[in-house]
């Protein structure tokens, strides 16, 4: 049976995947939009800095963090959004990424040819022939906050109702030999994480166009 403290733990989890999500689809669409289009020079080396979370250790880029936000983040709950953000932004960028170049430039042109602002085009076209890329990186974002522990962990610490999110707790719970509540809460994350599999992997059983086009 879970107790007050795991589901403090589960709320604070889902209140970080909530923000996370939030803010990287707001930070991620214009840095994959420049992506998809762009032929500066610097296009690789910003694809190499946004994927560099995939290949750096969690505590290597925690550390780095901790470093950076000691004198005013860490070991709050704003410190562990920012290296949520960060840790998870590949996760954001790529599907939207894949997505834009997919579509290509060629139905905004026609919509600009026709009047279209870019606000309007953004709108009525991108966000229709792009969902299923803003759908792939909404859930691929939520889910990895929800997983994320070394990066947490070296700039929250564990502080209950701060910073002590599920995976932290999982590994307090683990430490203290308090095996059943650590068990209980696994098999809740395994079973998110199979959702969020099928979900990924349905959607991308279709190409993003083809995606957009569902109604």
């Amino acid at each position: 049976m879970l107790q007050p403290s795991d589901w403090q733990a589960i709320g604070l989890t889902l209140q970080l995947a909530g923000v996370t999500t939030l803010v990287l689809l707001l930070l991620a669409t214009p840095i994959a939009w420049w992506l998809a289009f762009s032929s500066s020079r610097w296009r690789a080396i910003v694809q190499a800095i946004v994927a560099m979370p995939l290949v750096l250790p969690p505590t290597v880029l925690g550390f780095y963090l901790l470093l950076l936000l000691s004198n005013s983040f860490a070991f709050t709950f704003t410190g562990i959004v920012i290296g949520s953000v960060i840790y998870s932004l590949p996760f954001a960028v790529q599907p939207l990424h894949e997505s834009f170049r997919t579509m290509g430039r060629r139905p905004l042109q026609i919509a600009a040819s026709l009047g279209a602002g870019r606000w309007d085009q953004f709108r009525t076209i991108v966000l229709p022939l792009c969902r299923g890329g803003f759908v792939v990186a909404a859930t691929l974002v939520f889910a990895h906050t929800l997983g994320e522990f070394g990066v947490i962990l070296m700039i929250g610490g564990s502080i209950p109702g701060e910073t002590q999110v599920l995976s932290v707790l999982i590994y307090d719970h683990t430490e203290a030999l308090n095996y059943r509540a650590a068990h209980t809460l696994s098999l809740g994350m395994i079973a998110v994480a199979m959702l969020v599999l099928i979900i990924v992997y349905g959607r991308w059983s279709k190409s993003p166009l083809q995606l957009g086009s569902e109604r």
